[in-house]
């Protein structure tokens, strides 16, 4: 295998909004990954993004791209209810793969394709994105090593954009079967880095609820019935007994983004962002140690995986993840998030909604 791992990208319509904004960007400025096939649904968007790209390759059937030679892995960044196919196609046919969050538009989903991964050897990783984020390593690191004591308390909130008009192409996240919607993507991020950084849930009682129940479509000049989620309250117990709470909401104007409050009985720390956690843009830590008073402290260069040119915001932690995949298909070890992560958080979701739904409070296997 070359020093760069061959990547085959599924999802690469040069119209693609996240994948624009945040891998594409990541993915032409790596020193690890070669941007060498693309695929879409047409042979002619293909061709279109593998000039725009300067690949070598373009398909425009997965399973095709997935058994060509000439590729080491797959990135599958396409909307939640496609992963499952072509993740799959990609393992059965030996590739090592990266997909998008949530993994499956379900648990079983999910489930089901760790469980291949795992038969068939490959490596995997997952876009929770806020595993890789240099500050959120540092702040993992800095509770860790003892920087506020015995972890008393945490709060995160995270109030991202939740229009309530626009065009018809982006009303399918509506329907909560498709599993795209605030409960699993925006507090899906949110949440596992709060499990990342200061321990698992041992119990919750939430209350997910659709506040904005419907959502007018721009061209159409109809409104449309929503069944998704727009509102995620958690209120839970910590591995370490560590009393948490959480709220993820999609609000219609000026959403606060992302704050991350962590107390313990020797200092604080307190870590915000303007979107959200998994997003690239530099997160800011501020800390408190025998004292009342937050401090600016400086995330070391350790936790950065990326050249220092690279580009920041969305392709950031994108990059990051890229750079933890190339590793892990060079060396068979992996700092990633897997599938198994992945499975882990989708089955910690449901008991959210479980809970939620009995008015119950429940443990946490």
């Amino acid at each position: 295998m070359a020093d760069k791992i061959r990547l085959g990208f599924v999802g690469a319509n040069v119209n693609s909004t996240w994948a624009s904004q945040s891998h594409f960007p990541a993915l032409l400025a790596s020193p690890d990954v070669e941007f060498t096939a693309v695929c879409t649904t047409r042979p002619e968007s293909a061709e279109e993004a593998r000039q725009a790209f300067g690949a070598k390759l373009a398909f425009h059937d997965f399973r095709a791209m997935a058994e060509s030679p000439e590729i080491d892995a797959v990135a599958v960044v396409v909307r939640v209810p496609s992963h499952y196919e072509p993740t799959k196609a990609a393992i059965e046919a030996g590739k090592h793969v990266l997909t998008e969050w949530p993994l499956g538009r379900n648990t079983a989903e999910a489930e089901e394709l760790a469980a291949l991964a795992r038969d068939k050897g490959v490596q995997t990783a997952v876009g929770l994105q806020s595993r890789v984020s240099p500050a959120l390593l540092y702040v993992k690191e800095q509770i860790e090593s003892g920087y506020v004591g015995e972890v008393l308390s945490c709060h995160v909130t995270t109030m991202r954009d939740g229009r309530l008009e626009r065009h018809s192409s982006g009303t399918w996240q509506r329907d909560a079967s498709l599993g795209a919607n605030t409960l699993t993507i925006a507090n899906g991020h949110v949440i596992d880095a709060l499990r990342f950084v200061a321990g698992n849930f041992t119990r919750v009682a939430c209350m997910v609820s659709t506040q904005a129940k419907q959502w007018y479509e721009t061209d159409t000049q109809q409104f449309v019935e929503v069944t998704s989620p727009d509102n995620v309250r958690v209120s839970g117990q910590l591995e370490g007994g560590a009393a948490a709470s959480v709220h993820v909401g999609a609000v219609p104007w000026a959403g606060s983004g992302f704050r991350m409050e962590i107390y313990g009985r020797e200092g604080t720390l307190v870590t915000t962002g303007s979107v959200s956690s998994q997003r690239g843009e530099m997160l800011r830590v501020r800390g408190a140690r025998g004292s009342h008073e937050l401090q600016d402290l400086d995330i070391p260069e350790r936790f950065v995986y990326v050249p220092s040119d690279f580009p920041g915001g969305d392709p950031f932690n994108v990059g990051q993840l890229y750079a933890l995949f190339a590793e892990a298909v060079r060396t068979g070890q992996s700092r990633l998030p897997t599938f198994d992560v992945a499975v882990d958080l989708h089955r910690f979701l449901d008991t959210i909604k479980q809970a939620s739904d009995t008015g119950r409070e429940l443990p946490v296997a």
